[in-house]
């Protein structure tokens, strides 16, 4: 049976009681009885309570022209229905759901199902092949899993077998196969009503997983209180006001498709868009018009496709109702802020925040003059600065100075450990500050602007990709002996994934061998995270103690100065 999931915080990471300068943000919540605290709560069942009930909280629209409205209160009531599926099928308070799914319906009311009854929600990006997919529920040790049953016989089934503690498959729809249930019939079969699990702002609520450079991933736990920052932050950076019609284009399967387009929304009493289709520039156009989108986050890799079609794709749209955008993701080049104002008559809004924050700490706030280029400024409650790290010394940095981007530990949203991993955990914390590993620079307006990553993280299209994953699934084919992943940048995608690999005895390089190493990849991995190009080469190179120099490579790629590495540029946030 899988065990509850226990996250042992570093004294950083321990906050039992709300932070000073929260207060105000924890007092627009409701809270429950006896000082618990429940994101499903505050996300659905206040706003009913208060007699919101029947604004409309989703509008879904599928890929195949299907449009959909739930209401705050019929997503209450699927949310309700789905907690009483689980509780039938023993899955007790701290155990894990995971989801595996596109964005469907059913996705959201089984997150809220889930978090009302206590139980960790984990999301998986769909597109994820079968290794990531098993490597992640493996470590978040689920209980449950929604999925597809496309995605179920193809991703889970071949190894389901292996992971006793998974005791419950709901497969989206009225049919299920065999060992699965199928979610439409127990739904309708459910109670309309369930009391939210009275938890406590400690109590764990989410795990994100984040890809490191070597190792497995990390498991980014986060508790109930992130909720005091998830409502907040939407409200200052994002500029969300009760009854706006809402659109996150991020993918519930990552961090921001969760917390701001499924936590912060609802929290804010929002009408959400949520479209099942994938990037389509006239779709899009449409669905901001036709819709009347008030406020909208994107990702730059969406901004860069619009920009390649030109502002005449957009020629003859009444965009009038568009009030605030913004993005995220990805550095946002000054270019896409200009094309902005040009075609919407509105600049794009940058801001900064990472899996382990949890939340935007730094934006472009509406009331902000913008600098193109810049993250902006760090929001209210939250602490920054640009530090030098000399052992267990961390130093304040002046203006224009580049160095590493840190936080004053005590956020709401702060990550409570990294699961099962408390020594990389503690790493993060020093001297005071959270050291978020990425490089900055802060002008002297106190605006920041990101300078490039501080390890070797790839972010392809608003995908964040750890090369130890890559090179692990392209090891594994009987042809390579070694393999090195590094992302070079893109005008579209930000940065694609490239792959260097060395041949065992026997095997030689050809167009055909690099063929079906991008398809074992694919197949592995997903399209999404597979290199686009794989090289061949005789050896790698290494430090002195034998770790391969990706960034050696990548410098190589882009002409740069060998000896002097600190000079890469187009690393993403």
């Amino acid at each position: 049976m899988a065990k509850t999931i226990i996250a042992k915080n570093t004294p950083e990471g321990n906050r039992a009681n709300l932070p000073t300068g929260w207060e105000a943000a924890r007092a627009r919540l409701q809270g429950l009885p006896g000082g618990g605290l429940n994101i499903a709560h505050e996300a659905l069942d206040r706003h009913v309570v208060a007699g919101h009930g029947t604004q409309p909280a989703l509008i879904w629209l599928g890929r195949n022209g299907q449009r959909e409205i739930l209401t705050y209160a019929d997503l209450a009531v699927d949310a309700a229905r789905f907690a009483h599926v689980l509780r039938a099928h023993g899955v007790e308070r701290g155990e894990s759901l995971f989801l595996l799914s596109g964005r469907v319906s059913a996705l959201y009311a089984a997150t809220l199902g889930a978090l009302k009854a206590g139980v960790v929600v984990s999301p998986l990006f769909a597109a994820f092949g079968p290794e990531p997919v098993r490597a992640r529920m493996e470590i978040g040790e689920a209980s449950a899993l929604v999925t597809t049953a496309q995605h179920y016989m193809r991703k889970v089934a071949p190894w389901r077998a292996e992971m006793p503690g998974l005791k419950l498959v709901l497969i989206i729809g009225d049919d299920a196969p065999d060992g699965c249930v199928a979610l439409g019939p127990a739904m309708a079969a459910a109670p309309e009503r369930f009391d939210a699990e009275p938890t406590g702002p400690e109590d764990i609520a989410l795990l994100h997983f984040t890809s490191g450079t070597t190792g497995l991933p990390k498991g980014v736990v986060h508790v109930h209180q992130a909720v005091v920052a998830h409502a907040e932050t939407g409200r200052l950076a994002l500029d969300l006001r009760p009854g706006d019609i809402y659109w996150c284009t991020a993918d519930p399967g990552w961090v921001t498709g969760m917390s701001y387009g499924i936590i912060s929304p609802l929290c804010n009493r929002v009408t959400m868009v949520v479209d099942e289709a994938e990037f389509d520039l006239q779709r899009w156009y449409e669905i901001l018009e036709r819709e009347g989108v008030q406020v909208w986050y994107t990702a730059p890799t969406a901004i860069r496709m619009m920009m390649r079609a030109g502002a005449e794709a957009a020629k003859g749209r009444d965009f009038s109702a568009l009030r605030f955008l913004a993005s995220v993701g990805e550095p946002l080049n000054a270019e896409c802020v200009l094309w902005g104002q040009q075609v919407f008559g509105l600049p794009f809004h940058d801001n900064w925040w990472q899996s382990e924050t949890g939340g935007i700490m730094i934006a472009n706030t509406a009331d902000m003059d913008i600098k193109p280029g810049a993250m902006g400024k760090p929001l209210p409650g939250i602490e920054a600065g640009i530090v030098s790290v000399d052992g267990d010394t961390v130093t304040e940095l002046p203006d224009r100075k580049i160095g590493e981007l840190a936080l004053r530990p005590g956020w709401p949203s702060m990550m409570r450990a990294y699961l099962g991993q408390p020594e990389r955990y503690a790493k993060c914390f020093k001297d005071g500050w959270y050291l978020t590993g990425d490089l900055a620079m802060r002008d002297a307006d106190g605006y920041f602007w990101f300078v490039g990553r501080a390890d070797d993280l790839i972010k392809s299209a608003g995908h964040l990709i750890g090369p130890f994953e890559v090179e692990s699934a392209l090891i594994e084919h009987a042809a390579v002996a070694e393999a090195a992943v590094i992302g070079l940048p893109d005008e579209t995608a930000g940065e694609v994934v490239k792959a260097f690999v060395t041949l065992k005895s026997g095997f030689e390089a050809s167009e055909a061998l690099e063929r079906e190493l991008r398809g074992h990849a694919r197949k592995r991995l997903g399209p999404a995270v597979a290199p686009r190009e794989i090289v061949f080469r005789n050896s790698l190179p290494r430090t002195r103690s034998g770790k391969i120099m990706r960034r050696l490579l990548r410098a190589r790629e882009l002409g740069l100065p060998e000896g002097d590495l600190s000079t890469l540029e187009g690393d993403s946030t």
